[in-house]
């Protein structure tokens, strides 16, 4: 890697933003190592927040490659969400009304089947017409479903939830029984402080595993997918969808492809959660959902997977660090001769509206000054290998090259 054998020429060639947001990643790990060190972070709780900004990602993932990627403006990214949680709590969950008992990897197919479904019943009325009617019928749709499983409690077991939901790896060797075997172990990285790993760090440390499989096979099949022919057929419909479909393009079944695409990584968001949480109820499908992930993309770059990807970290960033906010009262600035107190009772009393207010003052900077995201998509559409071999000359250009017409 280009990082490790030469970091100056990497840091080099990165872009402004990708240098700060290089700097802001190094600098919030090193925060969080620090908390580790010292205590004021339990490392499964630790765990337990890169298992949620993992399932951030992959929602911030869909939409981009719906709204990004093609331009289709969908607002049921909850609906979608719980969808997933649901399939695959409802068929291996102990108390699911419907079926249960089943291994979790039958819940994660069956939960994207019926996502596909779902994302077909929309898509086939709405996307041969403009975009405004995928957003309407999408806008309902999320208040639909939460509403079914709201009401419908012969299905879903209504306004209590659904419980008895199994670990991902339940009925597989070895790593089904591979948290309950491992030794607790208690580690002393400073003095003075300890950090007991016992069942529970384990079954987070599988989580992440769990997550990051998920992240990491979405990014790549995305990557490759928006440098593709297909990617490049996606963009051209978002940019000038007539233009598409006078080079003879099927534009409808192309949008129908990327929106189906993004609906089951959506689905897949919910069947991590739902095996995280081990508890589903209609209050995981809330509407704010589909704001945060919105604000995760438009913040990384509409159309870039690196910048959903930072997105959807900062978005969990935001909404995981205001909640120590509520145990801060006050504060005292020691001046020497005198000390001043600062009452914040006001302010953190309440953290939800805070939450908030800080992402709106995000959205209102990033609107301000950088409009096109962080991370916009530009640098992503680049083959590395493509440009190593690009001639350093104008006499010949890159087709050349690749077609082995050189002058030598």
């Amino acid at each position: 890697m280009r990082v490790v054998s030469d970091p100056r020429g990497y840091w080099a060639d990165l872009t402004g933003a990708e240098r700060a947001v290089v700097a802001f990643i190094v600098g919030f790990a090193a925060l969080l190592v620090v908390g580790l060190l010292t205590g004021a972070l339990a490392p499964t709780y630790f765990l337990y927040l890169v298992g949620i900004a993992g399932m951030y990602s992959l929602l911030s993932f869909g939409l981009n490659s719906q709204w990004g990627f093609t331009g289709l403006i969908n607002f049921s990214v909850a609906a979608f969400f719980g969808i997933g949680a649901y399939g695959t709590a409802l068929m291996s969950a102990s108390s699911s009304p419907i079926a249960g008992g089943f291994v979790p990897v039958v819940g994660l197919l069956v939960a994207l089947v019926v996502a596909a479904l779902l994302a077909l019943a929309i898509g086939i009325p709405t996307l041969r017409l403009r975009a405004d009617y995928l957003a309407i019928a999408s806008l309902g749709l999320a208040e639909v479903v939460r509403l079914v499983v709201l009401n419908e409690r012969q299905w879903t077991n209504g306004s209590a939830g659904v419980r008895g939901i199994p670990q991902f790896f339940e009925g597989w060797p070895v790593l089904a029984t591979l948290p309950q075997t491992m030794p607790g172990l208690v580690v002393r990285p400073l003095p003075g402080t300890e950090i007991v790993l016992e069942t529970p760090f384990w079954s987070a440390l599988l989580n992440v595993v769990v997550v990051l499989g998920f992240v990491g096979g979405s990014y790549a099949i995305l990557r490759r997918a928006h440098r593709s022919p297909w990617g490049r057929v996606l963009r051209t419909i978002r940019s000038d969808e007539d233009l598409a479909r006078a080079l003879g393009k099927n534009t409808y079944g192309f949008k129908m492809q990327s929106f189906v695409l993004g609906s089951l990584i959506m689905a897949l968001a919910g069947v991590f959660y739902a095996h995280l949480n081990l508890f589903v109820s209609p209050g995981d499908l809330d509407p704010v959902t589909t704001f945060y992930v919105w604000v995760a993309v438009i913040l990384g770059g509409s159309g870039s997977n690196r910048g959903a990807l930072f997105g959807g970290f900062v978005i969990v960033a935001i909404r995981e660090g205001t909640r120590f906010l509520s145990g801060i009262s006050s504060f005292v600035v020691d001046l020497g001769v005198v000390a001043l107190e600062f009452d914040l009772s006001w302010l953190t009393s309440n953290v939800a509206p805070l939450r908030l207010l800080l992402i709106g003052a995000l959205i209102v900077l990033l609107m301000r000054y950088r409009p096109q995201g962080v991370l916009p998509p530009q640098r992503e559409l680049i083959w590395p290998s493509v440009v190593d071999r690009a001639p350093g000359t104008l006499d010949s250009g890159v087709r050349d090259v690749q077609a082995g017409e050189t002058d030598e």
